[in-house]
């Protein structure tokens, strides 16, 4: 079944140029490695690939489209980031 509604292109866009590479902080306080935005084969849309900074079980790298992890999430206390940049990658990392 082919979707008439158009994806966003893997091209480069306002919101791919602003992305940037480091760490970041999830709005529910776990930090991530962003490493960089690829493109998802099945829509061609933009994801940012990442990996958790802490301890869990399963596979250690996510991908989540740009446009979601940009996006802000309604909390109690209203509309915050999903992922705040926090800096550059370090040795320590």
């Amino acid at each position: 079944m082919v979707s008439n509604v158009s994806a966003p292109s893997a091209e480069s866009t306002p919101e791919i140029e602003a992305f940037r590479p480091g760490v970041y902080r999830h709005y529910k306080g776990n930090c991530y490695l962003a490493l960089g935005i690829a493109r998802a084969d099945e829509t061609d849309e933009p994801v940012v690939v990442y990996t958790r900074l802490y301890p869990r079980e399963g596979l250690p790298m996510s991908t989540r489209l740009l446009r979601i992890w940009n996006e802000p999430v309604v909390t109690e206390s209203g509309p915050v980031p999903r992922f705040t940049y926090i800096g550059h990658t370090t040795p320590a990392v």
